[in-house]
């Protein structure tokens, strides 16, 4: 026992350290884990708005230069003098300083005249280009992002083509391609008007930067955002340029260390973001690592998506904060296991000796022997029980006297009742024929008297009286049988038309309404009818009573609660029923009418021929606004 008890204690004190222990490191790990994340979140989405920025300042800087290019004077001059010469020369040297990928002058139709890295071209039509004709629509510098395909790349600088062609590299988690290398570029593209000095407009200039392999904005993210911080030697920080779901500008690495230009963004995040047109702030899969990302659509001078921005973290670095939580946390729940054993250890041998104490002490109380008490040696909480164990003894010890008395006594009651009993019903048997006897030749007296007679008005009241007496006598011995009913089945409803067929055309029921509330869905089932009739017309009567014989009366049928009983409810207007009378009803003998002659015997016998049915009968009551009477008779039970 006292190696158990030990055990057991020890046992406890490391279930609830371990559980404690473990459930502590769950929950903080989740915590921690889950406020990193969403840390790491906030701080991406914030990248992106930084990278945005960056983004929307290169798209400033090209209409800046491409706008204040428009307004200077030699080019007004040049143009208006058709000084083709000069504005080659010019723009060129322009287009360098600039760093610009092409630079181009247009009439005011949209015509080209001049094409500064390819002069040789020109003369074609630029007049449904979009920007171009917002220029010349609006009169106002434009500037936004456009995809050229490699004919307008050709056109613009030959060396551009070269420079957007890019192969598709085979990427994991991403969409597939049926194409194998993508031709066209992505050019963020500003156009401004040329005026004369009249302030009319006689010219267009536009210009611009092709971004495929163009590395200067994403590094520039990468510079100010995450100031190329690295982990484990990978970058913590990095942003891409997609066209479509295509990597035309990152500085993602490949597993070679090579820019992963040419692999694509992954298919969830395509569809969110390109199909959808919404942006992605969660963890996703780039090229060969998990980072959590920020992705935003990039869009033309249209609306129309084109591409995208994204900025990412390494979760690596998360993923390992995690884990390192984690130890921390299960090496204290190791720590907490040692120091929990050791006290269990001690504390469970410092209460075996006093609990074994006590549980001798209950033995042999279990045994019945109620002298036994606990020796209270020591002055602590076991002590305290110890002493508490001896109180609960002597009160069991007090008690058990003293229910035995009281067993003693209420056998000798019922005993005595059940004699008082079976003498009444034999005194009422007997009393019954003499009554009958009496009330036969009062009446035939009664009848021979004459009109006036000064007797018959006293003879009158001896055959009332002895009418009141029989009926007490019959409710007396209907109460004291104990015939079992004849169940048959049959349907409820049918037993409360016969019964208010029989009463209804009583006096009493001339001012009362009936109201009839019935749930045709309810089964037929068993019980006695003669029984239940009686049952039924004493309810009657009782409510019609209370209401003096002028009120509503209501008789609804419904199922009960649970589904097993069928309730019969029998509402009327009457006075009601005092709370301190409502427990008394069916007691014998007991009546609130307030009618002299009622005997106080139907309730009584009414609650007794429900319990044979295995049914209730229950009231509520206000006084004042009426009572009803809820008779509940089972369904399956006597139906089965």
């Amino acid at each position: 026992m006292k190696l158990t008890i030990r055990l057991k204690m020890i046992i406890f004190f490391l279930l609830v350290i371990v559980l404690t222990g473990l459930t502590a490191t769950l929950v903080g790990v989740h915590l921690i884990g889950d406020r990193i994340v969403k840390q790491a979140q906030k701080k991406v989405k914030l990248d992106l708005n930084t990278a945005r920025e960056i983004y929307n300042e290169k798209t400033r800087e090209v209409e800046t230069s491409i706008r204040l290019t428009a307004l200077r004077f030699f080019i007004k001059n040049a143009f208006m003098k058709q000084d083709i010469k000069s504005l080659e020369k010019e723009l060129k040297k322009i287009s360098e300083v600039e760093s610009l990928d092409f630079l181009t002058l247009t009439d005011k139709n949209g015509t080209v005249l001049l094409r500064a890295n390819n002069p040789e071209f020109f003369g074609d039509s630029l007049a449904d280009d979009e920007i171009v004709e917002k220029v010349i629509d609006e009169e106002k510098t434009v500037a936004a992002t456009q995809i050229f395909s490699e004919n307008e790349l050709s056109l613009e600088n030959e060396e551009l083509p070269k420079q957007a062609r890019i192969e598709l590299i085979k990427t994991p988690k991403a969409r597939k391609r049926l194409e194998q290398e993508e031709t066209s570029g992505m050019i963020i593209k500003a156009a401004a008007p040329i005026f004369d000095y009249e302030g009319n407009l006689i010219g267009v200039l536009y210009g611009g930067v092709l971004l495929n392999r163009n590395f200067e904005i994403v590094d520039k993210i990468k510079d100010i955002v995450y100031r190329r911080e690295t982990y484990k030697g990978k970058d913590i920080g990095t942003a891409t340029i997609f066209q479509d779901d295509l990597r035309i500008s990152t500085n993602v690495e490949t597993i070679d260390g090579e820019r992963a230009i040419g692999t694509q963004v992954s298919e969830e995040v395509y569809n969110q973001v390109l199909i959808k047109g919404n942006p992605w702030i969660h963890r996703a899969f780039v090229v060969n690592n998990w980072y959590i990302t920020a992705y935003e659509p990039i869009k033309n001078i249209n609306d129309e998506i084109i591409g995208i921005l994204y900025v990412g973290i390494l979760e690596e670095e998360f993923t390992d904060m995690k884990r390192d939580t984690l130890l921390t946390f299960l090496l204290i729940t190791f720590a907490g296991v040692i120091v929990s054993f050791s006290i269990s250890y001690f504390l469970g041998n410092s209460i075996i000796k006093p609990i074994k104490r006590l549980v001798t002490a209950s033995h042999n109380l279990a045994s019945g022997d109620l002298s036994h008490r606990v020796e209270c040696k020591s002055k602590d909480e076991f002590a305290e029980l110890g002493s508490t164990f001896n109180l609960m003894a002597d009160s069991i010890r007090e008690r058990d006297q003293k229910l035995l008395e009281y067993t003693q006594q209420k056998i000798m009651e019922s005993e005595r009742l059940a004699i008082v009993g079976q003498l009444a019903a034999g005194v009422a048997h007997e009393i019954n024929n003499p009554l009958g006897s009496i009330l036969i030749y009062s009446s035939l007296i009664l009848e021979d008297l004459p009109e006036g007679s000064p007797e018959k008005e006293n003879l009158q009241k001896i055959v009332e009286q002895t009418t009141r007496c029989k009926k007490i006598v019959r409710g007396l011995l209907d109460f004291s049988r104990q015939t079992e009913p004849e169940m048959k089945q049959d349907n409820i409803h049918h037993i409360i038309e016969d019964v208010l067929s029989l009463v209804k055309n009583q006096s009493l029921f001339l001012n009362v309404k009936i109201s009839k509330k019935y749930d045709l869905t309810i089964p037929h089932i068993m019980f006695d009818k003669a029984k239940i009739q009686q049952v039924f017309v004493n309810i009657l009567l009782n409510a019609v009573e209370s209401m003096e014989g002028k009120g509503e009366l209501t008789i609804e049928t419904c199922y009960s609660t649970d589904k097993k009983f069928i309730n019969v409810n029998f509402t009327d207007t009457g006075y009601g029923i005092r709370k301190e009378n409502i427990k008394k009803i069916f007691d014998p003998f007991f009546s609130a009418s307030h009618k002299p002659h009622s005997t106080g015997l139907g309730l009584s016998i009414s609650y007794g021929i429900i319990k044979k049915h295995k049914g209730n009968i229950c009231v509520v009551s206000e006084v004042g606004k009426g009572s009803t009477f809820v008779i509940s008779l089972p369904i399956e039970e006597q139906n089965g």
